[in-house]
């Protein structure tokens, strides 16, 4: 696995002390990013279907100043590679995984800052009963939930639910509007902040007359009743949204705080960023709100020569064919059947993540990548870079990174967990601080207001949660009432 260079960059601009921001990047299974690896002795990701490793991953990352724990997740049975599932389930590539909601809350009560970005599919569950989820976390949590919305892209996660076929990708975005909508009116529309007045003496506990049924009937979706939760602290959770393609780009223009972007180069992620900034501005947000998180994977020791060390170590564990049944998997092209010294070519398709088939083929004209160096780069934290050396050397990387891109911060997968992330809080972190480029403690409040600052739970005006709002109702920070 050779070390991704790093832009052509000395540095942060003059005057730039842009906040670094850094997610986790997991997911409950035996195989996140980095296939093979589960062997190393170093690892613990076959501890995954044990509360005690994901508390304990919970504790690590809080410690080492990470922002959130961003979890995937997928219906996927990653059934493209030879035509079944028995290739991925062999090596364990994302399949078997878990639901990633249940630990929350375990992980929750062993910390006090840490949020939790969970994936769920806005194609796959109704609105009414996601929305009561979502706001059962962000109470429990006091506030530290975000969810990343995906629309799925497999044929295998489209036939578990019950689907004949995978809708078209751009289909697939218009039903999430819609979805986002009605959960949007549920959290948002159906309860004042001051409904649940909690009134021993008058034995009342809320006014019927601040809570009112949302009433959305929609081309996909249903939904008439009162939301079922009383306000939580940020009512709507804080958005992620990972679609880097056209419409992608626009759902995430209109609906984002929080973008997640993959690609090896940063010719593929800076002109996604600066399209999905502008489109943003064009529909009356912020830009600069938008908060841009880029894949990457850190490898780092306390002297360069630590740090190869560790490497060569990992590579005696790769498996490089795992990373292509992944690849598949994500696109929907089975690359078992392709020469590994092939060109990869972009084939516009309704299945698979079309961003990710983009990032290794159309979207860096000055790069072509062959089946075998996408098998050999993927092998170690997926789709993004990799920053290998001493904790000097991997700041300059991430710095000279951010300031290519744009990106606001990393979601820092990893070669072996929970080390990867413990080597990165207690050698990089410390470096960044110095550099007056990573927070130095976390800020109280929610998610949000941690990413945004004091006073900021609810979403702003600017963003269209806010049309659902009551006429009424103040827009005062959501605790005041609870």
């Amino acid at each position: 696995m050779p070390q991704t260079p790093a832009p052509d960059s000395t540095g942060p601009a003059a005057g730039s002390k842009k906040e670094i921001r850094v997610n986790a990047f997991a997911m409950a299974t035996p195989v996140h990013h980095s296939p093979g690896l589960w062997r190393h002795p170093e690892d613990r990701s076959l501890d995954y279907t044990t509360l005690g490793y994901w508390t304990d991953l919970a504790r690590t990352l809080e410690d080492g100043g990470f922002d959130a724990l961003f979890v995937a997740d997928s219906m996927a049975s990653n059934d493209v590679y030879g035509g079944s599932y028995h290739a991925a389930l062999k090596v364990g590539a994302q399949i078997p995984k878990l639901d990633p909601i249940v630990a929350v809350s375990a992980m929750a009560r062993v910390t006090r800052h840490l949020g939790f970005g969970i994936t769920s599919n806005a194609l796959y569950e109704p609105p009414y009963p996601f929305a009561r989820r979502m706001s059962t976390l962000d109470h429990l949590t006091k506030g530290r939930i975000g969810w990343n919305i995906v629309t799925g892209h497999t044929s295998s996660g489209s036939r578990a639910v019950g689907e004949k076929a995978l809708t078209p990708h751009d289909a697939r975005y218009d039903i999430a509007d819609e979805y986002l909508d009605a959960v949007y009116a549920l959290w948002e529309g159906s309860w004042d902040d001051d409904a649940a007045v909690r009134d021993r003496a008058n034995r009342v506990f809320a006014d019927p007359a601040k809570v009112r049924p949302i009433v959305h009937r929609g081309q996909h979706f249903q939904v008439e009743a009162i939301h079922l939760s009383e306000p939580s602290p940020q009512r709507t959770p804080v958005l992620f949204q990972a679609g880097a393609s056209t419409r992608g780009r626009a759902f995430a223009a209109r609906h984002a705080e929080c973008i997640f972007v993959s690609g090896p180069t940063p010719n593929v992620i800076a002109p996604v960023v600066a399209d999905t900034r502008a489109r943003a501005a064009a529909l009356g947000r912020d830009p600069k709100e938008i908060l841009f998180f880029s894949m990457a994977t850190t490898i780092v020791g306390a002297t360069e020569e630590e740090a190869r060390e560790k490497l060569e170590s990992y590579r005696r564990f790769l498996n490089p064919e795992a990373a292509l049944i992944l690849f598949s998997g994500w696109t929907g092209i089975d690359f078992s059947k392709h020469d590994l010294d092939a060109p990869i070519r972009f084939d516009d398709r309704s299945q698979g993540l079309v961003s990710a088939l983009e990032a290794f083929s159309i979207a860096d004209p000055n790069r072509v990548w062959t089946v075998r160096e996408l098998a050999e780069h993927n092998a170690i934290g997926g789709r993004g870079p990799v920053f290998i050396g001493s904790a000097t050397q991997v700041a300059d990387q991430i710095e000279a990174w951010v300031e290519a891109t744009d990106v606001d911060g990393l979601n820092l997968s990893y070669a072996v967990t929970p080390g990867g992330y413990a080597d990165f809080g207690a050698l990089v972190v410390p470096e960044l601080r110095r550099r007056g480029r990573f927070k130095a403690d976390y800020v109280a409040g929610t998610l949000r207001e941690k990413l945004y600052g004091p006073g900021r739970s609810r979403l702003p005006q600017s963003h269209p949660a806010a049309a659902f709002r009551p006429a009424a109702a103040p827009v005062a920070d959501a605790r005041a009432a609870v």
